[in-house]
């Protein structure tokens, strides 16, 4: 068997094309552009090309895109009062502060002082709760990535059996939430699971999200699964240099699977793909608007 590849950035590609229908027609029929602002401390590399990338399709879907950028010794207060004012910006819908944050700063604390309904990220705790309660909120970026290509893959989800390997808050957890909601059955397995491969091998959907450099081999996928690799992970090459692999094992799971990601070029590039039609959704749910359908679980 030879899976069928799910090609990330064309989806990617095809959600961003969806949202910037629908901001333009925000903007014509309501007089409305969604505003994405996303908060840099420090000078992480690995941050300031992601959040460039972030600010790059932000402007070219038609949304309103601001970046603060902030010093490494900025206080926790400085940051507080910024986000303060950015939950009093009508003009604001998604508020996103990029992670990890220098050591000085309480994580929890900022993001949780974000307004829920601008939490473009999913990660402020009354998202979380509502999520797990089945109800409206904003839902995590990758793991929302996720669940639409298994979606556009499978159409229904339900009665799958599915395994979310990694127990994360950004992802394994709110992954395993979302598949319950399609009605899928689902095990959260981690690296101390008991009989990891015995768990893994009856899953008709695996999601990989460990951060373990190729951990699943192609031996512990049934014939036929769906295997979304959320891993991105550098490791050696021979020539010194690195290469970008995710968590799964991709050629010996790709001649067993019935269908896989690739790293790089599958759940990756759904990530700001995601954040985009989350800050659209935003928008519309602050000023009252119908929804677009197929950008949010």
């Amino acid at each position: 068997m030879s899976a069928t590849i799910i090609d990330g950035k064309a989806f990617a590609a095809t959600v961003r094309e969806k949202v910037a229908h629908h901001v333009t027609r925000l903007k014509e029929e309501n007089g409305i552009t969604p505003g994405l602002a996303v908060v840099l401390v420090g000078e992480d590399p690995a941050s300031e090309v992601y959040v460039r990338s972030k600010g790059k399709q932000t402007v070219e879907v038609g949304m309103k895109s601001v970046e603060h950028k902030l010093d490494s010794d900025t206080s926790e207060a400085d940051l507080l009062k910024l986000i303060d004012d950015l939950n009093n910006d009508p003009s604001i819908h998604g508020i996103l502060v990029q992670l990890p944050l220098p050591k000085h700063l309480n994580e929890d604390l900022v993001i949780n002082s974000i307004d829920p309904a601008k939490d473009v990220d999913g990660f402020h705790i009354s998202n979380v709760g509502l999520l797990g309660t089945g109800q409206k909120s904003m839902v995590p970026c990758t793991p929302l990535g996720c669940l639409m290509m298994l979606r556009d893959h499978h159409g229904s989800l339900s009665g799958k059996d599915a395994v979310v390997i990694g127990r994360s808050n950004i992802v394994g957890k709110p992954m395993a939430q979302l598949l319950l909601g399609d009605s899928c059955t689902v095990t959260i397995a981690h690296s101390r699971t008991k009989d990891l491969p015995d768990v893994v091998r009856r899953a008709d959907i695996v999601v990989a999200a460990v951060g373990r450099p190729q951990m699943v081999p192609g031996d512990w996928i049934k014939p036929g699964a769906t295997v979304i690799d959320v891993g991105i992970n550098r490791i050696p090459k021979d020539d010194g240099k690195t290469r970008l692999v995710g968590d799964v094992d991709y050629e010996s799971c790709a001649a067993v699977a019935g269908a896989i990601t690739p790293v790089p070029g599958g759940v990756g590039p759904m990530t700001i793909a995601c954040l985009l039609a989350n800050t659209l959704t935003a928008a519309c749910r602050a000023n009252g608007l119908t929804e677009p359908e197929g950008l949010t679980a």
